[in-house]
């Protein structure tokens, strides 16, 4: 059994600290276009339900994207008639330029968003937020693809939702469920590392959030959820898809030519046993052993495949040669990326230039072999040639990953000056910018987790009721020097109901 003294060990994670009175814990962020119809019912619903059944402090913020009827008018109505509400005007249309302004000013430590049409059941946004305020998870989603989960929807929409989210698991190898529904939460620390990465400002906005997240190696708690298709939804479909694929060769494009820093955002929250040294297993090393198999096997295969091609049309060693040089360029770039994890082009060409050393290894072994060989038999057959090439070759693989681990691609040191990078964003660019930052430039101390002073001393006042703080990808967590502070929380009445909630 492992104590507290064991090697390993995991500090438990910080709670969110709960504020007094009137602090907003949470920040619901409703995008609207032209909702004049559905804003209000929508607005008060959600509010007596928060105000029943969730314990903290809360804030419903209405985002309107340059609505052009009267949205705004019963936006700033709602905020002037409840105290929770706040009213947020842009000029410009997109629901992830709004969510990423409304997000980025946010002075709550847990922030989310859902649909004006609240296609999505109210049950389920006290389980969605539940795993950030308690530390356990960095974001959440409702999924209306879970087992569990109860949708009522049109078969076009179902095809279109899956098969949405089978392109995601193919192309960007997601592993969350359901990209699209809107019913999401974030932890604040959390979106000001992951925001300025995000390009898109529209309907995509989720679903790249997400898949940035997942591969910084981020935890996202996913909630089954009761969904309702509202009918009169003004989601333009086929637009909306057309530049959802956009987006998705966009963000896979950055993902393959390494031009999103994901090493500097690499699981900055909390505690993760990965990160951890344990006593007499290497870090690393088993992770390292399995990749560098299967892509030896493939490039066997390969190489294999090859070698009888080229037998075809000339000798054993000619053909062995120009096998193992295809076969050992592709291995050197798969193991690059696959094995070792080293993503762009930095380095590329002095990492196959080691490659080809190792290579020669690897033909002087296999040339040898054959040269045996042909010493012992004077015409051996095609299956001996490639059953002494495949005990060569497995001879010559053990070597070549000693040779790959300590020398071709070492562990990198990442204390080294001058290696600092911070994520920049730039809506215009249709590229992922990291910046290099001189060494003699010094940063100011990053800011803790808010605590509930701060949260008191947070203006209100309908000019400025955020508070924005700005801070360095990839050190949100280099400080944790907070304190968890709790307050008696009253126990929700079984007997409480949304009168407006049917």
């Amino acid at each position: 059994m492992r104590t507290d003294s064991s090697p390993g060990t995991l500090p438990a994670r910080e709670h969110l600290p709960a504020g007094d009175a009137g602090t907003p814990v949470l920040d619901v962020v409703i995008p609207v276009y032209n909702e004049e119809k559905d804003l209000q019912p929508c607005v008060l619903r959600l509010h007596e339900h928060l105000k029943h059944t969730f314990p903290y402090a809360f804030r419903i913020t209405i985002a309107d994207n340059a609505s052009t009827d009267t949205t705004p008018l019963v936006s700033q109505r709602l905020e002037a008639e409840i105290p929770e509400v706040r009213a947020f005007r842009l000029e410009q249309k997109g629901r992830g330029r709004a969510l990423r302004t409304v997000w980025s000013a946010s002075d709550a430590p847990i922030l989310a968003y859902m649909d004006v049409d609240l296609s999505t059941d109210l049950n389920a946004l006290l389980p969605l937020v539940a795993p950030l305020i308690s530390g356990h998870s960095d974001l959440a989603i409702g999924s209306r693809l879970a087992r569990s989960s109860r949708v009522v929807r049109g078969t076009k929409r179902e095809f279109i939702s899956r098969a949405y989210n089978l392109i995601l698991r193919g192309s960007l190898q997601a592993r969350f469920s359901d990209a699209q529904c809107g019913f999401k939460a974030i932890r604040r620390d959390v979106a000001q590392v992951l925001l300025p990465l995000v390009e898109d400002t529209g309907w995509f906005f989720d679903t790249e959030l997400l898949v940035i997240a997942e591969r910084a190696g981020l935890r996202i708690h996913e909630v089954p959820v009761d969904w309702v298709d509202d009918p009169n939804s003004t989601v333009h479909i086929v637009k909306t898809a057309t530049d959802d694929l956009k987006g998705v060769w966009r963000v896979g494009k950055a993902l393959a030519t390494g031009a999103l820093p994901l090493d500097r955002i690499a699981r900055p929250f909390g505690d993760d046993p990965r990160d951890r040294d344990v006593q007499d297993v290497p870090k690393g090393l088993a992770r390292q052993l399995v990749g560098f198999c299967v892509v030896g096997g493939l490039s066997t295969l390969f190489y294999l495949v090859l070698y009888s091609v080229f037998r075809q049309f000339g000798g054993s060693q000619i053909a062995n040669a120009l096998a193992l040089l295809v076969s050992a360029v592709a291995n050197t770039a798969a193991n690059r990326r696959l094995t070792f994890g080293v993503r762009g082009r930095g380095g590329a060409v002095r990492h196959q230039a080691q490659g080809l050393v190792v290579f020669g290894i690897g033909l002087a072994l296999t040339s040898g072999s054959l040269a045996a060989l042909d010493a012992a038999s004077s015409n051996p057959s095609h299956s001996t040639e490639l059953a002494v090439l495949i005990a060569a070759n497995l001879a010559a693989t053990v070597l070549r990953f000693l040779l790959f681990r300590a020398w071709v691609f070492p562990d990198r040191d990442e204390d080294q000056p001058g290696s600092t990078v911070v994520a920049g964003h730039n809506p215009a660019s249709p590229a992922y910018a990291p910046q290099q930052l001189p060494t003699a430039q010094t940063y100011p101390a990053l800011p803790q987790r808010p605590t509930a002073n701060q949260f008191a001393t947070a203006p209100r006042g309908p000019q400025s009721p955020y508070d924005t703080t700005e801070f360095r990808a990839g050190e949100a967590a280099e400080q944790r020097s907070w304190k968890d502070v709790t307050m008696r929380l009253d126990p929700v009445r079984p007997t409480d109901t949304d009168p407006r909630n049917s």
